[in-house]
């Protein structure tokens, strides 16, 4: 092997060391790396003012995923009183339907 990418591989990454790891064990050496910082003292530990900005922009930057967005709306659709439209379980939408029979008849 050369080294040079040929026409298969072109254009894509390969993932080496930490990346290449698996999950887990990425998060063990992480979580080792955090306990040192917090026992050397050198650890960042968030304000409240500072948490707030970085869950701001943390929704707004997954807020520009519009597929993504679709299906957190599909996801809140189906666990609403009955999943959607299809079915008519909502409640105030029968009291309206027997209302406006009353004032029919």
């Amino acid at each position: 092997m050369t080294g040079k990418p040929n026409e298969s591989n072109r254009g894509r990454k390969r993932t080496r060391g930490f990346a290449a790891m698996d999950e887990d064990k990425q998060r063990e050496i992480a979580s080792k790396g955090g306990r040192a910082a917090h026992q050397k003292g050198t650890a960042h530990e968030f304000t409240s003012d500072e948490a707030r900005e970085a869950g701001r922009k943390g929704g707004q930057a997954v807020s520009q995923d519009r597929d993504h967005m679709a299906e957190i709306g599909r996801e809140g659709g189906k666990q609403s009183r009955g999943g959607g439209r299809s079915g008519n379980n909502d409640q105030r939408g029968s009291d309206n339907q027997a209302a406006a029979g009353a004032r029919r008849g």
